[in-house]
């Protein structure tokens, strides 16, 4: 019982290779390279957008500026950014006065910008335009260190970059068989991932999406270490008094 509640490195270490067990190690040395994942996030209806417009535009003009409940223009200091920030609607567009809704869904950040910053240079003065995604998170469930929700602060994070942020996976996590369930394309998928093969930084499923669901499942070590291990002494004492009450009655 001893033996089955052991997690060997092989389960344990994440991104092996085959010198995972290997005595000598190069180092100082590049031993692999794979190529670069350029990933960017598209904009999805129902994130929420931080949109400031800054120009040399006099203020009674400048119909692009936000006003906060603090008053001023962009993010009060104390003023939450989810409620005065840009709902993207389920058409994937955000409304402006005058200007009327613009199409963002499908764009990345930067592209968002761009197209906003083309919009502004026709109205106003010297325009700056800032686009940041403020609602980015995922979630994580299961053998981590903390449950529940994960902020974001940029939208170009990995899986092991969030699994981090939630504390690390426990030492009984089941890292070859991670689930991911994600919203894409109007439909919700169901992922296995490996975070034990080296070769998943490779895979289209190596950075998040918005609102991401991991759950880390444990591995089967997990009753004898979590409940017998814990236990074990007790169950000694409690065999120990029954063989002995058993050898006084006997006798």
């Amino acid at each position: 019982m001893l033996l089955a509640s052991c997690v060997p490195n092989r389960k344990y270490v994440l991104l092996q290779k085959e010198d995972i067990n290997a005595k000598e190690l190069p180092t100082d040395t590049v031993v692999r390279s794979y190529p670069y994942s350029n990933f960017e996030y598209r904009i999805q209806p129902e994130d929420i957008l931080s949109i400031r417009f800054e120009s040399l535009t006099s203020k009674e003009y400048d119909f692009l500026a936000k006003e906060t409940p603090l008053g001023g223009q962009g993010l009060g200091q104390n003023a939450n950014p989810l409620l005065i920030g840009e709902l993207v609607d389920p058409e994937g567009n955000v409304p402006f006065p005058s200007i009327g809704k613009v199409k963002v869904a499908g764009l990345t950040v930067y592209e968002a910008q761009d197209t906003l910053q083309k919009i502004a240079n026709l109205y106003l003065e010297s325009p700056v335009v800032r686009v940041r995604l403020i609602n980015f998170r995922v979630t994580i469930l299961g053998e981590v260190v903390r449950e529940g929700a994960v902020p974001l602060s940029n939208n170009r994070v990995n899986m092991l970059e969030a699994i981090g942020l939630a504390g690390g996976l426990t030492d009984l996590a089941d890292k070859r068989n991670v689930k991911l369930i994600r919203i894409k394309d109007g439909k919700t998928e169901v992922q296995y991932i490996d975070l034990l093969d080296e070769e998943f930084v490779q895979s289209p499923n190596f950075f998040v999406h918005q609102n991401d669901l991991l759950i880390v499942p444990a591995l089967r070590q997990r009753p004898y270490r979590k409940y017998f291990g814990q236990n074990i002494s007790l169950v000694i004492s409690a065999l120990t008094l029954i063989i002995l009450t058993v050898n006084l009655t006997t006798k």
